[in-house]
């Protein structure tokens, strides 16, 4: 067992199976790809949690269901679930989802990302900091930080 983990034995639950996706709408001459809740889904769910080696959808911290997206209106929103109430990593993990997404979306998105209400003990300041730009372009600056999302966003082979 490792020790010093906030949660060191978390319950693990089965990946959904992969879903097709439909076909891209035509407009015009290009085809445009409508952003949809299973698009955003897709990019999220094999982010690997930082403490552990299972992804986040393996962990419930995300689900299809908690995802937002109003496409006409360039927002998604990504409301995630910490395993524990005083998770020391939510500012992580939110970090890695803002961060894959905005490298993985068109920059007319603004993207919204949230602990699930009454599910962190600093739940407000958590979601502050996961959505105030300076704060987020401060985090990116920090080389550690950075190595660390990178790690979580690294495609798993296991």
């Amino acid at each position: 067992m490792v020790s010093g983990l906030i949660n060191a034995n978390p319950v693990v639950y089965e990946k959904k199976e992969r879903r097709s996706r439909s076909t891209p709408t035509h407009v015009d001459e290009y085809a445009v790809e409508l952003i949809d809740q299973l698009e955003i889904f897709d990019h999220i769910r094999d982010i690997k949690d930082p403490e552990h080696p299972y992804s986040l959808e393996e962990l419930k911290v995300i689900s299809e269901d908690a995802i937002e997206v109003d496409d006409k209106r360039s927002y998604v929103r990504v409301t995630f679930t910490p395993t524990v109430e005083h998770c020391s990593m939510a500012t992580v993990i939110g970090l890695c989802l803002r961060v894959k997404l905005m490298r993985s979306l068109p920059p007319r998105y603004k993207v919204d990302i949230r602990v699930a209400p009454g599910t962190h003990a600093t739940e407000a300041a958590v979601n502050k900091q996961l959505n105030d730009k300076e704060r987020v372009a401060a985090a990116l600056e920090n080389p550690n930080l950075v190595d660390m999302v990178d790690e979580c966003l690294a495609p798993s082979y296991g």
